[in-house]
This record gives C-alpha cells, sequence and structure tokens, in this order.
C-alpha cells in the first residue's frame, strides 16, 4: 500500500490534458493505496447542487477508482472551498479538514492546502476568513447559479490584475510567510508537513524545536503534473508528462 499527494490539477474543460493526466495517475494505483487530493482540483466550485458533464465525469471517475479499493481524500482549497459531502459522497471520497494530521510510513504528517500560511497577502486572508463562514455559504448558495459564476469569473479577474500590478511583490506576499511555517509544525507535534497553494514543488528543511523538519511542496498541473508518494518506502516528489 502506497499514499499519494496531490494538489492545484485546476481542472476544467477546456484543459482536458490536465484530467487525462488524472485518469494516467489513478490507473497506476493498486487496490490498497491511498490518494490525498489537497485542494484546488478544480479551477473553481460553485456548489454541489450544479452539475454538468465535466463534473459528472470526474464523479464517475474518482467513484470507479474508490470502488476498486483505491482510498479517497479531499481537502478544500482556495479555489473549490465549496465542494461539500454531496460530491465527496457520490464520487467516493472523505472530506479532510485542513489542517489533518496523517500516518505515512509511521510518522505523523501534517496535510493542508497551504493557503492559510500566506498570511501576508492580508486581502486574501480577510477573504478566506469570509468565505470559510458558514452563514456566507449558505448567502452565496442561495444565489443562482448564474450569479455564482458571475462571482467566481470577477474574483478571478481581480485576483489575475493585482498579480500584474507588481510581479515581484506579488510573488512574496502570495507565497508562505516563513514564519508561520515552524508555529504550525510544532503546534501539532510534526516534523514533516506536506501542502500545495503555491505553485513551487521543492522540498525545505528546516527546524522545528531544534528538531531537522521538511516542508514537502507539491507542484501545480498547468504544464506538467506533480505528485508525492512513498512508494518505494520514502516520500519523493516527481513530475511526470500530462500526455
Amino acid at each position: 500500500m502506497a499514499s499519494y499527494f496531490i494538489s492545484d490539477l485546476h481542472l476544467e474543460p477546456g484543459q482536458p490534458q490536465i484530467l487525462r493526466g488524472l485518469q494516467h495517475l489513478l490507473g497506476q494505483l493498486q487496490a490498497g493505496d491511498k490518494l490525498y487530493l489537497l485542494g484546488d482540483i478544480f479551477e473553481y466550485w460553485i456548489g454541489d447542487d450544479v452539475s454538468n458533464g465535466f463534473v459528472d465525469g470526474i464523479k464517475t471517475l474518482l467513484r470507479e477508482h474508490s470502488q476498486r479499493g483505491i482510498t479517497l481524500y479531499f481537502m478544500h482549497g482556495n479555489r473549490d472551498f465549496l465542494v461539500g459531502q454531496s460530491f465527496c459522497q457520490q464520487s467516493g471520497a472523505t472530506l479532510l479538514p485542513d489542517p489533518s494530521i496523517v500516518d505515512v510510513n509511521g510518522e505523523k504528517v501534517l496535510l493542508m492546502h497551504g493557503d492559510s500560511l500566506c498570511t501576508r497577502d492580508t486581502a486574501y486572508m480577510q477573504f478566506r476568513q469570509m468565505a470559510r463562514n458558514p452563514q456566507w455559504q449558505a448567502m452565496f448558495l442561495g444565489k443562482t447559479p448564474q450569479e455564482r459564476i458571475e462571482f467566481a469569473n470577477a474574483a478571478r479577474k481581480e485576483s489575475q490584475a493585482k498579480g500584474q500590478q507588481n510581479m515581484a511583490a506579488a510573488a512574496e506576499i502570495l507565497d508562505v510567510t516563513p514564519e508561520e511555517v515552524p508555529l504550525i509544525m510544532a503546534q501539532h507535534g510534526v516534523t514533516t508537513l506536506i501542502h500545495g497553494h503555491t505553485h513551487r514543488p521543492a522540498v525545505h528543511n528546516l527546524q522545528v524545536n531544534g528538531q531537522a523538519a521538511r516542508r514537502i511542496v507539491l507542484g501545480d498541473w498547468y504544464n506538467k503534473g506533480w505528485m508525492l508518494h512513498n512508494r518505494a518506502g520514502e516520500l519523493q516528489l516527481e513530475s511526470f508528462e500530462l500526455n
């Protein structure tokens, strides 16, 4: 049995190669394996009650592999935080809170999407606090699907415009706040943290309470796929061609 970790696929109909990459990865997994989907699996998600052929196909894909013995876990990202129990039930996945601790090779490992570590992006942190509020979510889900789509598109355009105003400053702000990492790891008593969100795949060595520790960052799937696995007994970060 092996564990696999992926994030930031940003699945959408206009990027079919990303879906093919996911299909290929799922096809390589064996019964008993675990797949952790650590957020931003979808480009955006406006509610479990909105469905189409593309979404239904992904539900079917995940359910088929769940039924053959792959254990699936889904964690919210900043783009798909409205994924709910209905989607997970239809896909055969278990919804994980952010953060969560799991066992990997007998070690306690902390899993996060990673956006909550980007505390220098104060505008986003304010939005995140608002958007994770159940009352705000109920209000948003009470809108028509078209109104939700328009909101999502407007938010995406605003984010892109802000990022282009000052690319260098934005790059630093959008990355994790370095001081936050050892704090959250110490809080949970772990020496390994796995997250996505920043689209900067790497393994960072650090110290937590005087102990050697590591932060493993998953990559996005825009140009190639990224996965972390312990197939050979050690955690390995790998990229692969989507086609």
